[in-house]
C-alpha cells in the first residue's frame, strides 16, 4: 500500500511516521509514504501557497497553481491513485472506509489543507472528499495520518499479532471488550475472574458480552446487522438492565 501527502509542513508528518506500528509497517517496507512540499511546486522565489481572499473576508485562501502544479506532477508517472482532499465537507472517515480504501486502492494521494481554506477549483482534479470528523484543525495533516494509520493496520505484517487488527474495535461492527493485564489486583481492583479461567470458550462469550455492553452504553448507534447470538446477548443484557432500573424503583425510599 502506497501513500503520497501534499502539505506545507512536511516535517510533521515524518515526526509521526518514525514511531509505532506505522514506522516498523514502513520499515519492513510493506507499505510507502511519500510526502510532497506544496511550496515546491510555487513559481515565486517566496514560495507564497496563499493569498487573500475574493470577496473579502478573514484569513488566507491557499491558491490553486501550487495544487494544480503539484498534482500533475505526481501523476506523471501513470500510476493509478485516488486522490483525496482532506476537508470537513467529505465524507465521514470510519472503519468501513479505511477498509474499503485498502481493498480497492494501492495508492491515495492525500491533500492537506491549511488557512482558512483551499481555492474551490483545487475540488476539480480530486476524487473524493473526506473528514474525519465534525470539529476544526489547524490543517489535514492530522487527519492524513489518521487515514494512514487506520488503513495499514489492516495490511498483513504490520502488526506482531495478525489477530490484534481483527479484535480492534469497530472491526466487528461494535466496540471493544475491557482488557486487562498484570497485577490481578491494583489498589482493590480486580481482574474479571472469568479471564483467569483457562476456559476459552466461557472468556470468548464474556468478551463478546463485553463489547455488545460497551456499545449498548456508548454507542447504541453501532448495533446493526447482528448476528442470531450477539442479538440473543443483547436481548439478555436489555433484560439485565431493565432488572436493575426496577429494583432502583422499588427500593426504600424510592418512589
Amino acid at each position: 500500500m502506497r501513500f503520497e501527502v501534499l502539505t506545507i509542513f512536511p516535517e510533521l508528518i515524518e515526526c509521526y511516521l518514525k514511531h509505532g506500528v506505522l514506522g516498523k509497517a514502513l520499515n519492513k517496507g510493506i507499505a510507502e509514504v511519500k510526502i510532497h512540499n506544496l511550496r515546491d511546486f510555487t513559481t515565486d522565489k517566496h514560495k507564497k501557497v496563499d493569498d487573500y481572499p475574493y470577496g473579502g473576508g478573514a484569513g488566507m485562501v491557499m491558491q490553486i497553481e501550487p495544487f494544480y502544479n503539484a498534482l500533475t506532477h505526481i501523476k506523471s508517472d501513470h500510476v493509478p491513485r485516488k486522490v483525496i482532499l482532506l476537508s470537513p465537507q467529505g465524507r465521514r472517515f470510519n472503519q468501513t472506509i479505511a477498509q474499503e480504501f485498502y481493498r480497492k486502492d494501492k495508492m491515495l494521494t492525500l491533500i492537506c489543507g491549511r488557512y482558512e481554506g483551499i481555492d474551490e477549483r483545487v475540488k476539480a482534479f480530486v476524487d473524493e472528499e473526506i473528514s474525519i470528523g465534525d470539529y476544526v484543525l489547524s490543517g489535514g495533516e492530522l487527519a492524513a495520518l489518521v487515514i494512514i494509520d487506520s488503513i495499514v493496520r489492516l495490511i498483513p505484517g504490520a502488526l506482531g499479532d495478525e489477530l490484534s487488527a481483527e479484535e480492534d474495535s469497530f472491526m466487528r461492527g461494535f466496540l471493544d471488550y475491557p482488557h486487562y493485564t498484570r497485577p490481578e489486583e491494583f489498589k482493590g481492583m480486580k481482574v474479571p475472574e472469568i479471564l483467569l479461567s483457562g476456559n476459552h470458550k466461557k472468556i470468548a462469550l464474556w468478551r463478546k458480552k463485553e463489547a455488545l455492553k460497551n456499545t449498548l452504553k456508548n454507542r447504541p448507534d453501532l448495533l446493526k446487522n447482528l448476528s442470531s447470538e450477539e442479538m440473543k446477548i443483547l436481548k439478555e443484557l436489555c433484560s439485565e438492565i431493565n432488572k436493575k432500573i426496577l429494583e432502583g424503583v422499588h427500593e426504600p425510599g424510592n418512589n
